[in-house]
């Protein structure tokens, strides 16, 4: 696969690349199994949604490791001028604490047009707002939402892996 390197980082793991690159649906899938971002998802047509995602969405930047396992994820659609919605943002359990979702912010964003244009939004867990909030982003009153579909909670298991 064709990528760019972004970024490396050295973590107690060993060093990090962070990629611009695509992801496919059955790596995305198995990386889900090792982070908290995989019960985000609704168990709904679940694997056609997956696919769909991960060939769309404009921005997507994933951490890799040394052995070439992918431990970070980072989505984003945007306008390319004054918006950044990130949908995905996750980390393998055994490399959060290094830095990386904080990197992986920074890079989407500059991704998008920089700091000195795009405005950050980001739909986040309750559990994960104090990391956002140490990244610099607030809680906002002004955001709306329409979610009038159907949306089973679940969590992404090694069973969900296609094939």
């Amino acid at each position: 696969m064709k990528e760019t390197i972004l970024s490396t980082l050295h973590t107690r793991h060993g060093d990090v690349r962070i990629v611009n690159r695509r992801i496919s649906a059955h790596d995305y899938i198995e990386f889900l199994t090792r982070t908290d971002l995989g019960s985000q998802y609704p168990r709904e047509r679940f694997h056609e949604r997956i696919a769909k995602l991960v060939s769309s969405v404009p921005i997507r930047l994933l951490a890799v490791a040394g052995d070439g396992r992918i431990v970070g994820v980072c989505f984003g659609l945007t306008d390319f001028a004054y918006w950044l919605m990130v949908t995905d943002l996750g980390i393998d359990r055994e490399y959060v604490t290094c830095g990386i979702g904080s990197e992986l912010i920074t890079l989407t964003r500059s991704e998008a047009g920089g700091r000195e244009n795009i405005i950050v939004f980001i739909y986040a867990n309750e559990a994960a707002v104090p990391f956002y909030e140490k990244n610099g982003l607030q809680k906002s009153g002004s955001m709306m939402e329409l979610t009038d579909v159907e949306w089973t909670g679940f969590t992404v298991t090694k069973k969900m892996l296609p094939g």
